[in-house]
């Protein structure tokens, strides 16, 4: 596998628990909501019901276990002030301020290569018979 030991992967067996834990934390950063989430965060605290008006598209169970497990994995913080409601509020921790950088490239790289990603799906749709 050329490359894999510029990049330290030359140890990953996909039956061991580091290449499963890599899969894992590349699962959750790479979701869309979870890649919203921190480019939403990367610009200050939000509360829940900020995020759920900046992502319309998102729906309150989704953002629920989004958050939750950003902050499980010690991505975003929740802190809760007691008012009547309570306010609840997110922010990005040191850890997820760090992943700021590559979810930002990547989705500008998604954003400046859409058109020719659309070319191809164009390409391989036509040039594939449809199952019936």
């Amino acid at each position: 596998m050329a490359g894999l030991p510029e990049l330290g992967l030359e140890q990953f067996d996909p039956e061991s628990a580091r290449c499963q834990g890599v899969s894992g934390v590349l699962q959750r950063v790479g979701d869309k909501w979870s890649v919203l989430i921190v480019a939403i965060l990367a610009a200050g605290p939000r509360r829940f019901s900020q995020l759920r008006r900046e992502i319309p598209a998102i729906s309150q169970r989704m953002l629920t276990l989004t958050l939750r497990s950003l902050e499980r994995d010690g991505l975003v913080s929740r802190t809760v002030t007691p008012t009547i409601p309570p306010r609840v509020d997110y922010e990005l921790t040191t850890l997820g301020h760090s992943l700021q950088q590559p979810v930002l490239a990547l989705a500008q790289w998604a954003v400046a290569h859409l058109p020719e990603i659309a070319e191809a799906q164009a390409r391989f749709d036509t040039t594939r018979e449809r199952p019936r």
